[in-house]
């Protein structure tokens, strides 16, 4: 009988660790997705704030702040989901030498285990600059 007593509980071991490792991995995709889709929406979004005029007339790369925060959101609003609440946060935006700061702060589902009921705030924060090579 002691036998299977130590079965029940190697069970509810293995019940108890799966749904651990469930609230983990949520938690660290989520953030993960986040920073890529955040990097990856900064670039593009600097790219297309470039100040072409600019650029043919002294050379050096210039974006316009205004076109950059327009392009950035509307590409991140339309690459998430709607499940979860974003807020953005521009740290700092620099038109030439161009490079940009964004942070992007999400929360977590809200887990529920027992009586206790757990959140997580995300931060992510993306620096990116905008070089042009000069020797082509």
């Amino acid at each position: 009988m002691k036998e299977a007593y130590w079965g029940y509980w190697i069970v509810i071991l293995g019940v108890f660790v799966a749904v651990i490792l469930l609230l983990v991995r949520n938690v660290t995709s989520n953030n993960t997705e986040d920073y890529y889709n955040g990097k990856e929406i900064v670039e593009q979004a600097m790219v297309d704030a470039i100040d072409y005029g600019y650029f043919r007339y002294f050379g050096e790369l210039r974006i316009n702040k205004e076109k950059f925060i327009e392009n950035f959101t509307r590409r991140f609003a339309d690459s998430v989901n709607g499940a979860s609440e974003y807020k953005l946060l521009f740290v700092g935006i620099y038109e030439a030498p161009p490079k940009v700061s964004v942070e992007i702060q999400s929360k977590t589902d809200t887990y529920v285990v027992g009586t206790d009921s757990t959140a997580f705030d995300l931060v992510n924060r993306v620096t990116e600059r905008l070089e042009v090579n000069k020797d082509n």
